[in-house]
């Protein structure tokens, strides 16, 4: 792909005060989502003690995800893109009312919230393309790459508040009152969708179709810099991801309990606020995609140095590191895949592309719990970082453009 000459960086006044509603909007749900993932790997751990089952959870939420994001994506680029999320977080909203209520009444079982959490991924698959895709009409062209770096930043908050609040909550206040806090969250998302007021019309609506599911799946096979990008975070991460094991290490590796676990889940994603912070300062990188790759690097390292380590402070370190890693990977990656996407088609790309993301997280804790159970959880996650390095290293030889591609301009 030749060279483009990059857009104009923007500045915040560029980007209009509306956006901070999308905003507030969008870190109460990242704040809910992380913190209901960790409520639920705990309980289901609580139950159970097998890191099989943890594993399991993994699957049951990525099932939903493989089914119905296509269809979402199509939904998204077909019909109102606010209405479609607003509508897909009212069965999110029923479930987590329901984990309340059983776990409340002492009622909890591993079928209530295997169909929960089933029931709130499958919402999210209609939610999540939409959300993504409604971005880039939410700011002008030109403050495009400063909004999704900011935007980042604000999600990344939350996803360190999140795990912080969930083992504070179980800690103190119990089961119940975490999946409370949950619907509470939910319900203000909720809310703050009505108040998104795009800047610029979309692309063309269309009845959604299989012929359109195709349409964005061809478009992402010929793109290879779109296809690096998900192909890359899927593999590495699935390989790398330890979420699923942190109750195992918090409970029996580290010995340091729920309060234990909300701080080693938060320091994933305190580590990319220390580098959100200054990314979203400066001017967008210029060379995404070299950047992307040696972030991946430095996150499968730092994998390899938690899964070894046994003292809190340095697990804790390790795993800030794993989240700076993150964050720069995160951004220059939905930059790239959004420049590269005309608004017609960024539905259903931001659909496949949550496809590859939720691949990455979902089976990337089936992976660890799986492997934790055979063998042991050192040995998961010492092994899913030197997967993630041996992945990087076939990308980056096997696509070249995503190691050339330099900062484009956002496609209409």
């Amino acid at each position: 792909m030749p060279d483009r000459p990059a857009p104009p960086a923007g500045d915040a006044a560029a980007i209009p005060p509306s956006f901070a509603i999308y905003l507030v909007s969008r870190f109460s749900a990242a704040t809910a989502v992380m913190l209901l993932r960790t409520t639920l790997f705990w309980h289901v751990f609580e139950l159970t003690g097998s890191e099989f089952h943890v594993g399991l959870l993994g699957l049951v939420q990525f099932a939903p995800t493989l089914a119905f994001t296509l269809v979402g994506g199509a939904v998204a680029d077909a019909y109102d893109r606010k209405r479609v999320m607003r509508i897909a977080q009212l069965p999110i909203l029923a479930a987590g009312a329901t984990l309340f209520w059983v776990t409340q009444a002492g009622a909890a079982s591993l079928p209530a919230l295997y169909g929960a959490a089933f029931l709130i991924f499958c919402a999210f698959a209609f939610d999540s393309p939409a959300r993504q895709a409604l971005v880039p009409t939410l700011v002008p062209l030109a403050a495009f790459p400063r909004a999704v770096t900011i935007a980042s930043t604000i999600q990344t908050l939350a996803f360190a508040l999140g795990p912080a609040v969930a083992g504070f909550t179980i800690d103190h206040a119990g089961l119940p009152a975490a999946y409370g806090l949950y619907v509470a969250l939910v319900a203000a998302n909720w809310v703050g969708i009505g108040f998104f007021r795009p800047v610029r019309e979309g692309g063309e609506r269309r009845a959604p179709s299989w012929q359109g599911v195709r349409e964005g799946l061809a478009f992402v096979r010929a793109q290879p810099v779109v296809l690096g990008c998900m192909a890359l975070d899927m593999f590495a991460v699935m390989f790398a991801s330890v979420t699923a094991l942190l109750p195992v290490y918090a409970k029996e590796i580290l010995a340091v309990g729920p309060s234990g676990l909300g701080v080693l889940g938060s320091s994933l994603e305190l580590g990319g606020l220390l580098v959100a912070v200054p990314m979203m300062l400066r001017p967008p990188a210029s060379r995404p995609g070299r950047a992307l790759l040696i972030g991946v690097g430095v996150y499968g390292l730092a994998t390899i140095v938690f899964g070894l380590s046994r003292a809190f402070p340095l697990s804790v370190a390790a795993y800030m590191v794993v989240g700076m890693a993150d964050q720069v990977s995160v951004v220059m990656r939905q930059t790239a895949i959004q420049l590269e996407t005309p608004d017609t088609l960024r539905g259903r790309v931001s659909a496949v592309n949550m496809i590859f993301i939720q691949a990455s997280n979902q089976l990337g804790a089936a992976r660890a719990g799986f492997v934790a159970a055979a063998t042991s959880p050192t040995f998961a996650v010492v092994s899913g970082g030197i997967g993630c390095l041996l992945v990087l290293a076939l990308v980056a030889w096997r696509i070249p453009e995503l190691r050339r591609y330099r900062l484009g301009t956002l496609r209409t």
